[in-house]
């Protein structure tokens, strides 16, 4: 191979993809503009509407139960084209007790690996001994209505949806973590391949690096559903290398479920519906209470509120 060729396949190797910081591996892909795939286009319309028989014989009543109020309403709204529906996430941190059982649930859901976290619970200490007390922030996806981390990814794997929210294509997707980079909320994690039971059977500290490749427990290679699709993550198949984060459990709207993070939570902290229904739970508690969004100079606008 002549040097000039050797420079040519340099050139397109790096325009390719290649090692990115203390060994990450972030393939960019091709940046020639006629070469990017198409974004994706969401279906819209009366195909998009699911007419579910849920709580049919349960007729509404005053004073109805949260849940199962936001439960009639989400049958409601999914009765709608996708497009007419615009789905927000509402946290009362004053009811939050620290318990883990929404990030478990999600965990258990999704079937997430050892690193993949959809809903971590942070924990803050106010105050000063002896008078302090202790203030847990869940931190679902905020699906944004600016979405940060769409704009960057090379091969337009990630998108919002007309529902408002926010996905990634896994088949897609080729792990080179832009996105985690430019969301401000740290809502993105990679799925390295990890497994439980290998990180058990090695006993490696927290915190330590933990082999990629070893022995698994056999639900470990249970498919998930997420995005309504069949994935399981035997050998490097999707989602192994990929970004992933909170799409509010999709595959549950589709069938009339609230997210698993919703009914999960203990301390009924947790709300979700359509904020395009005027007379819907969550348009109540964003007007009716002091409410707040993260990082709203950063001009995303997030479509998770947090009341406080």
């Amino acid at each position: 191979m002549s040097e000039e060729n050797k420079r040519v396949d340099r050139r397109e190797f790096l325009l390719a993809g290649g090692i990115v910081g203390a060994g990450v591996a972030a393939a960019v892909g091709v940046v020639v503009k006629d070469r990017l795939p198409a974004a994706p286009v969401d279906p819209t319309g009366e195909q998009t509407i699911r007419r579910l028989p849920v709580l049919k014989t349960l007729k509404p009543k005053p004073n109805e139960d949260d849940h199962v109020r936001m439960q009639r309403e989400l049958v409601k709204a999914m009765a709608k084209p996708v497009e007419q529906r615009r789905w927000i996430m509402v946290i009362d941190i004053r009811k939050c007790i620290g318990c883990y059982a929404c990030t478990i649930g999600c965990v258990a859901e999704n079937k997430l690996p050892p690193g993949v976290v959809y809903r971590p619970v942070t924990t803050t200490e106010i105050g000063e001994y002896p008078n302090l007390r202790i203030k847990f922030l869940p931190r679902p996806c905020m699906q944004c209505e600016n979405p940060s981390c769409v704009p960057v990814c090379p091969v337009k794997a990630t998108w919002k949806r007309p529902d408002g929210v926010v996905t990634i294509d896994y088949d897609k997707c080729i792990g080179c973590r832009y996105c985690l980079n430019a969301c401000p909320y740290g809502a993105r994690t990679s799925d390295f391949g990890r497994t439980y039971a290998s990180e058990s059977a090695h006993g490696a500290p927290q915190g330590e690096n933990r082999p990629v490749e070893g022995p698994s427990a056999p639900w470990e290679h249970q498919p998930n559903n997420e995005y309504a699709k069949s994935w399981r993550r035997d050998g490097h198949n999707s989602p192994v290398g990929n970004a992933r984060k909170c799409h509010f459990c999709l595959h549950r709207l589709e069938v009339g479920q609230p997210p698993m993070c919703v009914t999960t939570c203990i301390g009924r902290a947790t709300y979700f519906g359509d904020a395009n229904d005027p007379e819907s739970l969550v348009s109540e508690l964003i007007v009716k209470n002091n409410v707040q969004r993260l990082l709203e100079h950063w001009g995303n606008k997030p479509q998770c509120y947090y009341i406080v």
